[in-house]
């Protein structure tokens, strides 16, 4: 039997297809990798399953197996009719063409699980996080490896850090070598699982106000919260209200920090 890497050559070369580097399609061809994602996914025979960027099918076939219904949302107008082929026309599967940051994701609770475009990692987070009335109840992304690390490091936070922070817990399940993609993108990538919690850990206007201080002093990461937070006219009192040294760098707040900061700026 033709491994995953031959089988999936021959089927973009049958239907005439030359893969868009600039969409980000980079086609998982390492099959212990993508039994590895739907394993981390952890998916329930009840679930419902949100795929962003399925292309042909490759990971769409597998959790077809597990998941009760499979939502893939693909933006190649190309790749619908070869996804319903490569899966078998499998009937738990709801192919929706369009572009996964605008189109709604389900009312039901559903999880996330997908090999996305690199440079849609942060507008896919804030759009599960931020613009969809329900949230996932976790995600498993094949993603950047260096993004990856970066939501996961707890000693230099960055804003990605801080978003993921306020709606659940990553962890890095495995890292991939770019040799496992048709074609080879030009860095290595990293399996993130988020489990989700069942609510963010404050309300929308406390989040709103975590994003704007956020916002303002990750615009100079490098320097003192003093200088971020100096030109407000309560800055210095918000600090101390808080209980945060103000020489302090952004990167050095967690995200009980941030919540107590936006917290003390309502008072």
């Amino acid at each position: 039997m033709p491994d995953l890497e031959h089988q999936l050559r021959n089927f973009l070369s049958r239907h005439g297809i030359h893969l868009q580097r600039d969409l980000g399609q980079h086609f998982l061809i390492h099959e212990e990798i993508l039994q590895m994602i739907v394993s981390a996914a952890n998916i329930a025979p009840d679930s419902t399953v949100v795929e962003i960027g399925p292309g042909v099918g490759i990971l769409t076939k597998e959790l077809t197996k597990r998941a009760r219904k499979v939502i893939a949302i693909e933006i190649d107008k190309r790749f619908p009719p070869l996804l319903q082929e490569w899966t078998n026309h499998a009937p738990n599967v709801e192919i929706v063409q369009g572009n996964a940051l605008k189109v709604p994701f389900p009312q039901e609770p559903y999880q996330i699980v997908a090999n996305i475009p690199y440079h849609i990692t942060s507008p896919l987070l804030r759009h599960a996080f931020l613009e969809s009335p329900v949230g996932p109840t976790s995600m498993t992304l094949l993603i950047q490896r260096e993004v990856a690390e970066k939501i996961c490091d707890t000693k230099h936070r960055g804003l990605l850090t801080i978003l993921v922070g306020l709606f659940g817990t990553a962890k890095i399940m495995t890292h991939v070598p770019s040799e496992a993609f048709l074609p080879p993108p030009a860095v290595d990538s990293s399996v993130l699982r988020i489990d989700c919690y069942p609510e963010p850990l404050a309300n929308a206007e406390v989040l709103d106000r975590v994003f704007k201080l956020t916002k303002m002093a990750f615009t100079h990461k490098r320097k003192m919260l003093r200088k971020s937070f100096g030109a407000l006219p309560t800055g210095m009192a918000l600090l101390e209200q808080a209980g945060i040294a103000s020489d302090r760098r952004p990167e050095t707040l967690s995200v009980e920090e941030w919540l107590t900061l936006a917290r003390s700026a309502e008072q």
